[in-house]
């Protein structure tokens, strides 16, 4: 497996994926409208491109015999010393075979070389990829409802994890 920093060009790749994992990755927690509304809000090639110009996040691809499996997103340099991983997913027949964590180390290396000195991210609250985090050391350390539009809503454990 091979771990590449995505350019503009590679966004419809990050937009595909998505479409792709989501459904299994939420599809028990949220309803299919809030889903559809969550990947066009967050995954339209006009967001992801407004995450990637304006919003400075750096987006990973995951990348096996030539098919991208997974992708990532994160921002360095929150509140000073803090990188923030917005986004790691990786399509479910894949999950196990240590993808994740690749990606997790990419850009625990990359915070560390901006000698930033805590990873966070949100995590859905009955997401199970929660157990995913903590065995790699993140920690809960609040809760957070934050209004996405549409009447929806996002309950999230921030975590963390000192590097």
């Amino acid at each position: 497996m091979k771990i590449i920093q995505a350019n503009i060009t590679q966004l419809p790749i990050i937009a595909a994926l998505a479409y792709a994992i989501w459904p299994s990755a939420y599809g028990k927690i949220l309803s299919v409208e809030q889903l559809k509304y969550m990947l066009e809000k967050f995954y339209s090639l006009e967001a992801l491109t407004e995450q990637l110009e304006q919003r400075s996040h750096v987006f990973l691809l995951a990348e096996e015999n030539g098919i991208f499996v997974g992708y990532a997103s994160y921002e360095l340099n929150i509140e000073g010393n803090k990188t923030k991983v917005h986004k790691i997913y990786v399509l479910p027949e894949t999950q196990g075979k240590g993808f994740g964590v690749q990606l997790l180390n990419e850009m625990e290396n990359k915070a560390k070389e901006a000698q930033n000195k805590i990873l966070f991210l949100n995590v859905n609250r009955f997401n199970k990829a929660q157990h995913f985090y903590k065995k790699l050391g993140f920690e809960i350390a609040y809760e957070e409802d934050i209004k996405i539009g549409n009447d929806y809503l996002m309950e999230d454990f921030v975590m963390e994890k000192k590097i």
